[in-house]
């Protein structure tokens, strides 16, 4: 019968060589997973608190650390002797009150720090000494210290200028709020404590600092703040997609971040979460118009608007106040100012082209008939908030036979006569309108408020009514003062519309329009209302024609008339006095 044992190797070892074999074989495996597991100690160790500023004993990286500790974990942890908070922690609460952060558009309320937050904050509040722990009967010797020096990590006790902490973040409050996340969906890095509270812990990680600030998950282009902050208009808007960096002159526009373009600073690029200047929203400075004035300033943007504001003699006066707008303002705001949150929506805004430009996208505004809009659809919905049925307007700077300082009224399209804004004028018979101007035109307000030295007056400034030369706001250069000498430069506003001719050679359509401009040197303005006569002013048969007097200039007649009125198609008669000349009526 055949031995059933294996047949012999071709090659065969002798026991002895098998056995060390199999030996170097198991040695070489320990060697690799051995060479393996250091590989992955130094990668844990080259992010995890050991490497990191928690690291307060004496290998520790930092400056502010222990000289003579060699433990790392008992600045914060202890087996034996702890508090009975979670995690055995180490140390005492400071017992500190503290401020917590409020907004007028705060949904959620931010108590007294609990749970994680106030953990961290018996380290990071500067209260208690860093090397205070209750294992031990003295304090740890801690140089830099003994508390938590200042710098951006030490909060203080005054947390209203950072992010909020320890509120309940509820399906209710995410709908309430209308841009955040579901707390359903909080189930990755970022996640809510068990109580279902916003705590420091949701962001941070004591333990690891792959990230940098001991984050979560990185933070470029704002992947940290857009997990709970999700605004329905940003995906398009160029805060989040611009790829423009600093140019390297003034100041850096990002001191608190290493990203080095607008899309990867994102929400910081406006926004700083702990130790802010702008203490409500949390902005990167107190004073609105500074926030974007760090990439606005020519630097990073292709223009410089901050110049329009500080070296134009008419300009939207954003700097003259501070901590008065807040996004929750009605949209004719009670308190007369302006920042430029009140025209551009930092979280739309956009670059694209069209009947309402980009910039303007997702502003709030009023409508001609004096409807809060949001958002607007046309760019004098935005102008109205101001310059319609707002409270303490400046008086008109044209003292006018109708008078009236509430410009929606003028031009709303039920005047006897406006300039075409909220929709086509009356008058059907304008031969002097330059093309591509026609009667069934309309216009927007930027056509004459405007920089003047922007595209539209054919510059290579910022587009917009930031800043001017020309009072009020004007893209071009517009008289008003009696006795002007007509030109091409006096009146260039006008004539950016209106063919010159028609008015500086007598005859055709205007008859005497030479007399009164060229010859008596009487502006425009003396007869004509630039915005329009609105029917709330209780007149439509003689305010035809823009037809609203400067009463500086024009006065009633020796029958103590003070009227226009009109006989047909470029025709009319006054009765008035003007420059001595009385008129019982002079027709035209």
């Amino acid at each position: 019968m055949r031995d059933a044992s294996p047949a012999p190797s071709r090659n065969p070892a002798l026991p002895g060589q098998v056995g060390r074999a199999k030996g170097a074989l198991r040695h070489a495996a320990r060697l690799v997973l051995a060479v393996a597991g250091f590989a992955a100690a130094v990668a844990l160790a080259a992010t995890s608190v050991v490497s990191s500023k928690h690291n307060l004993s004496i290998s520790g990286p930092g400056a502010v650390k222990s000289p003579s500790e060699t433990e790392i974990c008992i600045f914060c942890h202890a087996p034996h002797n702890a508090s009975p908070s979670a995690g055995l922690w180490n140390r005492r609460n400071s017992g500190s009150t503290y401020v917590p952060y409020t907004s007028s558009t705060a949904k959620g309320v931010a108590g007294q720090p609990t749970g994680a937050s106030l953990l961290c904050l018996s380290c990071h509040d500067g209260t208690i000494a860093l090397g205070e722990v209750l294992s031990r009967g003295t304090a740890i010797p801690v140089a830099g210290g003994p508390a938590m020096p200042a710098g951006p990590g030490r909060l203080g006790t005054d947390l209203s200028d950072d992010h909020p902490v320890s509120f309940a973040y509820t399906a209710a409050l995410a709908a309430s709020r209308g841009e955040l996340a579901s707390p359903a969906a909080l189930t990755g890095r970022v996640r809510l404590d068990a109580t279902g509270q916003l705590q420091c812990t949701s962001c941070h990680d004591a333990h690891d600092n792959t990230n940098g600030k001991f984050l979560v998950v990185p933070n470029i282009a704002s992947a940290l703040c857009v997990t709970c902050h999700q605004k329905g208009s940003w995906a398009a808007s160029s805060h989040r997609n611009s790829g423009a960096s600093w140019k390297g002159a003034g100041t850096n526009p990002w001191p608190h971040t290493a990203e080095t373009t607008v899309a990867a600073n994102a929400c910081e690029n406006c926004h700083r979460p702990h130790t802010a200047g702008g203490r409500k929203w949390l902005l990167n400075y107190a004073s609105e118009e500074t926030n974007c004035y760090a990439c606005h300033d020519g630097n990073v943007a292709a223009k410089n608007v901050q110049g329009e504001f500080t070296g134009k003699t008419s300009i939207h006066p954003v700097g003259s106040t501070t901590d008065v707008h807040a996004p929750n303002e009605p949209a004719v705001a009670g308190t007369r100012h302006v920042e430029c949150v009140d025209c551009h929506n930092p979280h739309a805004s956009n670059g694209s082209a069209g009947t309402l430009p980009g910039s303007l996208a997702g502003v709030r505004g009023v409508n001609r008939t004096g409807t809060e809009v949001n958002p607007v659809t046309k760019e004098y919905e935005i102008c109205f908030r101001c310059h319609g049925d707002s409270p303490g307007k400046p008086a008109p700077r044209t003292r006018r036979q109708l008078p009236d300082n509430n410009i929606r009224l003028q031009v709303d399209g039920t005047g006897p006569s406006f300039h075409p804004i909220t929709a086509v004028g009356r008058n059907t018979n304008v031969p002097s309108l330059l093309a591509p101007w026609t009667t069934s035109s309309t216009m927007g307000c930027g056509d004459c408020h405007n920089n003047n030295s922007g595209p539209g007056a054919g510059g290579t400034g910022p587009k917009g009514p930031h800043g001017s030369t020309y009072a009020p706001l004007l893209e071009r250069q517009y008289l008003t003062a009696d006795r002007t000498t007509e030109s091409p430069a006096a009146y260039a506003l006008c004539y950016k519309c209106h063919n010159r001719n028609a008015f500086v050679t007598e005859g055709g359509a205007f008859r005497f329009h030479k007399k009164h401009v060229v010859d008596e040197r009487t502006p425009c303005n003396v007869c004509h209302a630039p915005h329009g006569v609105g029917s709330a002013l209780g007149t439509t048969t003689n305010n035809s024609k823009l037809i609203n007097f400067d009463t500086t200039v024009v006065t009633p007649n020796s029958s103590g008339l003070l009227k226009f009125e009109s006989t047909g198609t470029s025709r009319g008669r006054c009765y008035l006095r003007c420059h001595g000349d009385n008129h019982n009526p002079e027709s035209y």
